[in-house]
């Protein structure tokens, strides 16, 4: 009877393990070594499933026009962060302390660098007034994004202008 409820409670700490998020640094190091492999830059993205913002921007980078785009050029990786209560669990462990060391801890979400192959920043999500673009919405937000999608990929201008599309036509 007592060897039974051990080998529950081990089975059951095993189970709610296999359903922990992977640890930050192994999310990135694979979107690294993809890249390398593939010869593109990466996209990290901080996000949460509360985050309307988030789900604004996946979305606008997952539709049919945009995602040929993005996939041609980055690498893209999410790290889930800033979860609240039972969706805890959600967080990549590792996630905030990346965020914080691309000074994003006071940014907001979503939060996003472009990265080369070797982990160099190539650009993040602060505009030159030094706020989070986050899901850009406005034009200017998104001409702002599209420079730096621009400096830090193979993006064509015509490219360039579908994404712009998506995305200031989504926030409208």
């Amino acid at each position: 009877m007592k060897g039974n409820k051990i080998i529950l409670i081990v089975g059951l700490l095993l189970f709610q393990l296999s359903f922990a998020q992977e640890k930050a640094d192994v999310v990135l190091n694979k979107a690294l070594k993809e890249a390398k492999a593939k010869d593109k830059n990466v996209l990290l993205i901080f996000h949460a499933s509360w985050c309307k913002w988030c789900k604004m921007m996946e979305k606008n980078m997952n539709l049919p026009e945009t995602k040929p785009l993005f996939e041609k050029n980055f690498v893209t990786a999410y790290l889930d962060v800033q979860e609240r209560g039972e969706k805890k669990s959600l967080e990549n462990p590792g996630g905030q302390e990346i965020m914080n060391k691309y000074k994003g801890q006071n940014a907001g979400l979503p939060f996003w660098l472009v990265l080369d192959k070797k982990g160099q920043i190539l650009a993040d999500s602060f505009d030159e007034k030094g706020d989070n673009l986050g899901s850009p919405a406005t034009p200017e937000e998104v001409n702002t994004f599209l420079a730096k999608l621009e400096k830090s990929s193979k993006l064509n201008k015509e490219e360039l202008k579908t994404i712009e599309s998506v995305f200031v036509k989504k926030a409208q």
